[in-house]
């Protein structure tokens, strides 16, 4: 499977764990043993089992984000319009799945690109659309979707 549908199965929402520690937004940049990853210069994620010994505690309720991406990133990376993940009315907008963590939406990709078969190297480019805007070269791999639109996947 793709690094990208992948890329938030080890990681926490940082919004998610200082609310519910009741502690400091800035945190976590004391905390030396804590790997990070911040996406779109917007979210921030805590690498799981990195908390500090006296915060551990709060992993077990927190929110498994695995297969899933903050709707802002997803659409940057697929090279889509935030808007197909916001609005009901979008041609695909049922054909994901959702999940709001303190405010903020995420889409599975890991479970579309499954139920579509669609395969993603690592470096992969990929590109969601409408089929006449899309643009497939030879070395692109072609994934035909519902109500006219389709993935084209650049190795």
């Amino acid at each position: 499977m793709s690094h990208l549908p992948n890329k938030l199965n080890s990681f926490w929402l940082w919004r998610e764990v200082y609310a519910k520690l009741g502690i400091s937004n800035p945190a976590y940049k004391y905390w030396k043993n804590t790997q990070t990853l911040k996406l779109n210069n917007k979210y921030i994620f805590i690498q799981k089992h990195t908390l500090p010994q006296k915060h551990q505690h709060v992993e077990e309720i927190l929110t498994d984000l695995s297969g899933y991406l903050p709707i802002k990133y997803a659409s940057d990376q697929l090279h889509v319009n935030e808007h197909l993940f916001s609005y009901d009315k979008m041609s695909l907008h049922k054909e994901f799945e959702y999940k709001y963590v303190e405010d903020v939406k995420f889409v599975n990709i890991k479970k579309f690109f499954k139920e579509n078969g669609i395969i993603v190297s690592k470096n992969s480019f990929i590109q969601l659309g409408k089929l006449k805007d899309l643009e497939i070269t030879p070395d692109a791999t072609f994934y035909n979707l519902k109500n006219d639109y389709g993935i084209v996947v650049y190795s």
